[in-house]
């Protein structure tokens, strides 16, 4: 049975549209206005919200905008307004509303539009973290305002961030709706047809995840192609964990790359704005109950405390890691700040996540390029954690750091063969 909180100022239109759903079986629950409509989303999801844009203490545009940036917009929403233009629908769907209702609403209309978004809500993934969700200190602030400024551009941008900083969220945000996303995993066409990248990405961004992943002669393709993307008008982001006149100077990175890089821009770590830590970790708790990966789990406020007070040396990554772990592991229906420390003192006592030494025994065939030699290696270690974790894909992910879309796809491209479980 779906449940849909019904948000709307009239007590009248509440009770009919109530009425209505009750008949055809849904769970409808109500909110008269903005601050009801809060309190209700942060009890429990709703499979569906229908929201009033006119309201007296909080429009409906602000409300959706406000569970958007707070990364609570994991449920699609119908606006209804019996005064919007043709503009404030076209802006509410562009904000991530699902459709829009006139009113007032034809009964066929009400249940044809809830019963189409209801079955392509439980075909549609929830949507993955952005930028926008991942803090409102001053910090965080000034690093949207900085890529906002950039989006009216077309060079490349590098962006220098430490391991697990989720540079891609940056990247992501200096993408335009509607235009090509291509996050290049495979780089070896930077080696025979580097243009051919730039024309995937007609109009779009063309992110490089990592500068130092790439062999030497990839960067110099990477370096023609940076030069050569005003014919395409596509965008190169490149991450980066350390400055490029640093590992220009280390001889990791070939000089021409500082010279075609136009702009770079430093990502915060997390120990630099930690009083974000407290919203971030209730807001990935939040997620990873709302897709049933865990029981119901809340953090009381010790445990918030105790995590803002952590360095986070792998910073959101790491984050993401330790509140999934409490999650699971947790006895308690309240997560405390017993179970952090417990947490928190294993992963000190563990310290940098380091590969294993490999040694020519181990099969590898050490003459072969750099780029054979490592996908060898990162096909070997993953077989091995997959086989130690039985095949399931979530712990894998959590024990070798890396995001499960991101460990998919590095399984599809090394032909990694596993049938994938989950918890």
């Amino acid at each position: 049975m779906s449940d849909i909180l019904v948000v709307d100022d009239e007590i009248g239109i509440r009770e009919l549209l109530s009425e209505i759903l009750r008949d055809e079986g849904y769970n409808v629950r109500l909110a008269e206005n903005g601050d009801q409509a809060r309190r209700e989303r942060a009890r429990a999801r709703p499979d569906l919200v229908l929201l009033d844009i006119w309201m007296p203490d909080t429009d409906g545009i602000t409300l959706l905008k406000e569970w958007a940036r707070g990364g609570q917009l994991t449920m699609p929403v119908v606006m209804m307004s019996g005064h919007a233009t043709i503009d404030t629908a076209v802006e509410s769907t562009k904000l991530g509303a699902s459709d829009f209702l006139e009113k007032p609403i034809a009964l066929q209309k009400l249940l044809s539009t809830v019963g189409r978004v209801l079955r392509r809500s439980e075909a549609s993934p929830m949507p993955e973290l952005s930028l926008d969700s991942l803090g409102r200190s001053p910090l965080m602030a000034d690093l949207k305002q900085r890529l906002a400024q950039l989006r009216a551009t077309r060079g490349p941008v590098v962006l220098v961030a430490e391991a697990g900083c989720r540079a891609d969220l940056c990247a992501q945000y200096l993408h335009v709706p509607n235009t090509p996303w291509v996050e290049v995993e495979d780089a070896r066409p930077l080696l025979n047809s580097p243009l051919d990248l730039a024309a995937s990405a007609n109009e779009g961004v063309l992110y490089f995840p990592s500068l130092t992943q790439l062999s030497r002669a990839e960067q110099k393709g990477l370096a023609l192609v940076m030069g050569r993307t005003d014919r395409h008008r596509a965008r190169v982001v490149i991450g980066s964990e350390r400055d490029l006149a640093d590992l220009v100077a280390a001889g990791s990175v070939e000089p021409r790359m500082l010279e075609a890089a136009q702009v770079t821009l430093q990502v915060p770590p997390l120990r630099d704005h930690r009083e974000d830590v407290p919203e971030l970790a209730t807001l990935l708790l939040t997620r990873i109950v709302e897709t049933k990966e865990s029981p119901p789990r809340s953090l009381d406020t010790a445990a918030l405390n105790a995590l803002r007070n952590y360095d986070w040396p792998g910073n959101l990554l790491q984050l993401e890691q330790v509140v999934r772990s409490l999650a699971v592991t947790s006895l308690g229906t309240e997560i405390t700040a017993l179970d952090v420390a417990r947490l928190v003192v294993q992963q000190e006592a563990a310290g940098p996540a380091l590969l294993p030494v490999v040694n020519p025994a181990s099969g590898l065939n050490f003459d072969a390029p750099l780029r054979e030699a490592r996908d060898a290696f990162e096909k070997s270690y993953l077989e091995h954690h997959i086989a130690l974790e039985g095949g399931n894909m979530s712990r894998v992910a959590d024990k070798v750091g890396l995001e499960r879309t991101h460990l998919y796809r590095k399984i599809k491209q090394l032909g990694i063969r596993t049938r994938r479980t989950e918890e």
